[in-house]
């Protein structure tokens, strides 16, 4: 068997790996998208299962009003005393000198969960992890955030011992254990015990395409006692320009139980415009920073590096005695809301899915109109990653809009200044009529204005679809079902990119959705009927001649 990269496709960032017995576990970054953290199994490192989100209640997360991009950031999952560990950061402010954060423990004897209630531990900084010693003592690692405008704001890795009787941390016994090097942006830390070493891995060079992973070590956790790896660093796309996977950096090392050693790490794969240099702008990544599984060798001064270079491989030799775990060909997804439950694809923003945003079950999704998909608050949409380069997406939708304010439709989504939507909702003269629209970095077109597609009297029904083709997508519509009508709307898909958002403010670190929306922003919940909800991949024909040579170097 062959792990081919990217392992986890779509915005599933900052990997925190670890092995349980024969089961791996893969824990991945999911900022402002509920329900909290995603993890994924698997017993051969191929082939991949999503389990169930474990922060699914407000208790464990409370996100609402939280930026984009704020919320989870960097969790970590760990294994120790019989019970799985997962310490996860809740990002308030992302712009600005200050990061406002809250970081949090909950534990489960079972990764299905139930989860405990959280316990705070610090606001200290983000990204952290915790440290099982084997002479039994715990720590926290983490980011340093340094507000001060004279400092680098990213202050380094301290250290904190976690006392397990108090469940508290021990504030007096923090130090800074490492600075980094001159490429700065310290964060992701995660520390290892091997043969007589503490091993620290931390990401570096900031989540764009400088990025990459560093590795220090010492034999003691003494202030200021790590080393750096010679000829490092560990992983990095950043000299690797014209290579298919791209970014590689933060990220966790697991061992095999026939002793050998990978890495996961955050991965992405941009693409240029026909017009565009493919090294300026290196790309667009649209789906996100994904993750990526690299083989780890010892060399003989017994430093880690990635087998065949830094720059890593697309296909990589899966572990010696993997038991082959089942899985599905692809994320496709068909939904026919019969459960009275979400799938484990859809997300909703900030909050879970209650009876504020509407209901699902008996064969239909009903969602209760809300704030429009600019607010960061009550917001009526389910919605999931986009994890293949090309998809059709469709719907089925019933809506009765009285005013311009009710909108229900399909919705292509970045964040609250980055969508494009086909949609249903009323002129005030022609009555219910199709739009579409795109909101890019807050200027909002209307394509059709005057233009837009009137529903003919009688019709209960509309149909919409998107189709997804890499670097553009454009909207149809159907009244019956089969006669499709597309939309001469060709919509650059760029602007749902990290790389996109970065041109104008902030760090934005997630990725495409598709999804379904209803917004009735005149007050009055306005409510839409979705009767099913269709996404199905299409095969990448650029992929073949984008991977080989399989070696970046």
């Amino acid at each position: 068997m062959k792990i081919q990269n990217p392992v986890l496709p779509g915005f599933n960032a900052d990997p925190s790996f670890i092995r349980v017995n024969n089961t791996y576990y893969i824990a991945n970054s999911t900022f402002e998208w509920f329900p909290g953290v995603r993890i994924h199994e698997s017993q051969d490192l191929v082939h991949w299962n999503l389990l169930p989100s474990p922060l699914s209640t407000t208790t464990l997360l409370d996100m609402k009003g939280n930026p984009s991009s704020g919320g989870i950031w960097a969790p970590d999952l760990s294994y120790a005393d019989g019970k799985f560990w997962l310490v996860y950061t809740d990002v308030k402010v992302t712009e600005g000198p200050f990061k406002d954060v809250q970081n949090y423990l909950t534990t489960a004897t079972d990764i299905h969960g139930p989860w405990t209630d959280p316990i705070k531990l610090n606001n200290l900084g983000f990204d952290a992890s915790l440290f099982h010693d084997q002479n039994g003592r715990k720590y926290l690692v983490q980011q340093t955030w340094d507000h001060r405008e004279y400092r680098h704001p990213f202050n380094g890795i301290t250290l904190t011992e976690f006392d397990t009787k108090t469940m508290k941390l021990k504030p007096e016994t923090a130090r800074n254990i490492y600075n980094g090097d001159d490429v700065k942006l310290v964060e992701g830390p995660h520390l290892y015990q091997i043969n007589g070493y503490y091993y620290l891995f931390a990401a570096e060079g900031g989540t764009v395409f400088t990025h990459q992973e560093v590795v220090a070590r010492s034999k003691t956790l003494d202030k200021l006692s790590f080393e750096g790896e010679p000829d490092g660093p560990f992983i990095t796309n950043m000299d690797t320009p014209d290579f298919y996977l791209q970014k590689q950096g933060h990220g966790a090392l697991v061992d095999t139980p026939e002793g050998e050693w990978y890495y996961a790490s955050l991965v992405s794969r941009p693409w240029n415009h026909a017009t565009e240099s493919s090294h300026d702008p290196r790309g667009w990544s649209t789906l996100g920073r994904e993750t990526s599984i690299q083989k780890v060798e010892w060399d003989d001064q017994g430093w880690p590096r990635i087998v065949g270079g830094h720059g890593g491989q697309v296909e990589v030799d899966a572990p010696k005695g993997a038991i082959e775990t089942k899985a599905p060909k692809d994320h496709s997804q068909h939904d026919d809301f019969d459960s009275d439950k979400l799938d484990l694809n859809w997300n909703t923003l900030r909050q879970p899915f209650t009876e504020k945003l509407g209901t699902v079950g008996n064969g239909k999704l009903t969602l209760v109109g809300n704030h429009s998909l600019s607010s960061t608050f009550d917001v009526s949409m389910i919605a999931r990653r986009w994890q293949a380069f090309n998809f059709d997406a469709e719907t089925k939708v019933k809506f009765d809009p009285q005013r311009y304010e009710n909108m229900a439709g399909l919705v292509n989504f970045y964040n609250d200044k980055h969508y494009s939507w086909i949609y249903i909702t009323r002129d005030e003269e022609r009555g219910p009529v199709i739009e579409i629209a795109q909101n890019d970095n807050n200027n909002y077109t209307s394509f059709l204005k005057d233009h837009a597609i009137q529903i003919p009297a009688g019709t209960e029904y509309v149909w919409f679809k998107t189709l997804v083709r890499k670097q553009s997508y454009t909207y149809a519509y159907s009244f019956d079902g089969e006669d499709w009508h597309e939309i001469p709307v060709e919509l650059d898909a760029a602007i749902l990119s990290d790389d996109y958002v970065l041109q104008n403010y902030g760090g934005f670190f997630t990725g495409a959705f598709v999804g379904l929306a209803a917004v009735d922003y005149a007050g009055y919940g306005q409510t839409a009927e979705f009767d099913y909800f269709d996404y199905q991949e299409l095969p990448d024909p650029d992929r073949e001649k984008e991977v080989h040579p399989n070696q970046a170097g």
